[in-house]
């Protein structure tokens, strides 16, 4: 049992002794499967904290011989499965994670790991002949051994996001991997392939190291979708145990459509059930540098989208452009693509369209954009909180202020001139109030439709319910009125005992915003 060479199970025996484990052993059941066969190189590239490394560490449980692992997957849903443990604890295995490499060397990074794997192979077979290439030395172990290899590279791609300027490290580099994978001796050792990275495969040149993997990402996963991230249903489990919300948990980590199914951050659910708290786990502050830098290129009315999808819309994006490589963001729809390999956007396959995928994603760019250069829009999410509050405490001039405010931050992508228009510019003024409210547009209520409805979710502590509507080029008295008149407010009945009505008016001849605020009780 080595570091790199026959690791042990501790990695994955950590994962089960967590709080909180979702059991993906069925990953197993795959990979099983295509042992030994033309698709037995796979390529998973998502987002960070996905769930990618933990699998790494359950194939290293599984396969390798440097391991007892049958009572860790005895107890789990792969033990279901006939002939579940055939490959048990069967293969050599060697797993490395190259940003741990990447990070301590640069000028001899191939030659390091290469010495790293021989000096263990060396404890185990001492007449290893480790003056050849990586694949021949792989080789000896196999004809010493009898048993085939299973090769893990967590965060492959890291050499080649991070040293894109050192062509001459990025080529040795993918050198070391064609050798491993592709070279005629792998043909004979290599069991199964499993790379992890954040963008899927870059041809380098005229590399063709991994063009044999099967590639499987943020825009399509196929049948593993569901082993990384949890699903609608390992949520709604969790929720009960936890005595968690479930509505507001789906406001806040759902969104990502992988595959037609609806995929959770593993972490930000597994981090809020612990702390019974709803809030962002996104600490990256390098990803708000990426999206900075995105948005400030405003590549084809970019930041238009980025306002249009903080609003709650879809955009249009062409992802077959994109080139995997953050360095080469050329255009619109590179960047939207880009976004959503880091886990920033989700994705509609069926309609080809970006969104944001949550509240917690939403509040990173909400900071990604308060710190860089579009001036007005930060100081319309700025406002976001506080034109809540003052909505919630009756301050009617204030909110009116604070509208004509988000007016001048997003006039570019609005018709303003209709009630439509109005109930887009309310929606992205108000950005922050999902963290609360279900909002309601159109909302069904007593003889006819309001305009605009938040009603506060069942963990929320006293907030009252808001209803608005919206009136153009008439008067906000007239919204009440017309509040009043349909008794749109008896529909509330049950979500809150206090709701606070409110009527805003655009007038087109002063270009400003009006509004009235009342109390309502039940």
């Amino acid at each position: 049992m080595g570091l790199y060479f026959n690791p042990g199970n501790h990695s994955f025996q950590q994962a089960i002794n967590s709080p909180i484990y979702i059991d993906k052993s069925m990953l197993i059941e795959y990979t099983n499967r295509v042992l030994g066969s033309e698709g037995k190189c796979i390529a998973l590239s998502h987002a960070r904290r996905f769930g990618k490394s933990q699998a790494a560490g359950m194939i290293d449980a599984y396969y390798s011989r440097g391991s007892n692992s049958k009572h860790q997957f005895e107890s789990l849903e792969l033990a279901t499965t006939p002939e579940w443990d055939k490959y048990l604890n069967k293969f050599n295995v060697i797993h490395l994670d190259m940003s741990t490499f990447a990070g301590n060397y640069k000028e001899n990074l191939v030659e390091v790991i290469i010495s790293e794997i021989c000096e263990e192979f060396e404890k185990e077979y001492s007449n290893i002949d480790c003056s050849k290439k990586i694949a021949s030395i792989i080789n000896q172990v196999y004809e010493m051994s009898g048993a085939q290899f299973v090769i893990i590279i967590d965060e492959w791609d890291c050499v080649i996001r991070n040293q894109s300027d050192r062509q001459d490290l990025v080529h040795r580099y993918m050198q070391f991997l064609h050798d491993i994978f592709k070279s005629e001796e792998s043909k004979s050792f290599l069991a199964l392939g499993y790379i992890t990275g954040i963008l899927p495969i870059k041809k380098i040149k005229d590399e063709s190291a991994l063009n044999n993997f099967r590639e499987f990402t943020m825009l399509n996963s196929g049948k593993i979708a569901k082993f990384y991230g949890f699903t609608e249903d390992e949520v709604r489990g969790l929720c009960e145990k936890y005595n968690m919300n479930f509505d507001s948990v789906h406001k806040w980590y759902n969104g990502y459509l992988i595959n037609g199914m609806h995929m959770y951050n593993p972490n930000s659910v597994y981090q809020s059930m612990l702390d019974e708290e709803l809030k962002s786990y996104w600490r990256n502050t390098s990803a708000f540098d990426t999206i900075n830098t995105f948005v400030t290129l405003n590549f084809d009315g970019l930041k238009d989208d980025v306002i249009k999808m903080l609003a709650g819309d879809k955009v249009k994006v062409n992802t077959d452009k994109f080139q995997n490589d953050l360095s080469i963001i050329n255009s619109r729809d590179d960047a939207l693509t880009a976004l959503i390999h880091l886990g920033y956007l989700g994705y509609d396959a069926r309609r080809k369209q970006a969104f944001i995928p949550n509240y917690e994603v939403k509040t990173a760019f909400h900071s990604a954009l308060e710190t860089g250069k579009w001036s007005e829009v930060a100081q319309a999410i700025g406002n976001a909180d506080e034109l809540l509050f003052d909505t919630i405490d009756g301050y009617a001039d204030s909110v009116a202020e604070k509208l004509d405010v988000a007016h001048e931050a997003y006039v570019s992508i609005l018709q303003y001139n209709n009630e439509n228009s109005l109930s887009c510019l309310v929606t992205m003024a108000y950005t922050t109030a999902p963290a609360y409210y279900n909002i309601e547009r159109e909302f069904p209520a007593g003889k006819g439709f309001a305009d605009m409805v938040f009603i506060p979710r069942k963990d929320t502590v006293d907030m009252p319910a808001i209803l608005i509507e919206l009136k153009y080029d008439k008067s906000a008295d007239t919204a009440i009125k017309q509040i009043k008149e349909k008794r749109y407010a008896g529909k509330l009945s049950g979500y809150a005992d206090k709701i606070m009505l409110v009527g805003v008016n655009y007038d087109k001849t002063t270009k400003k915003h009006e509004c009235v605020i009342e109390e309502y009780y039940m």
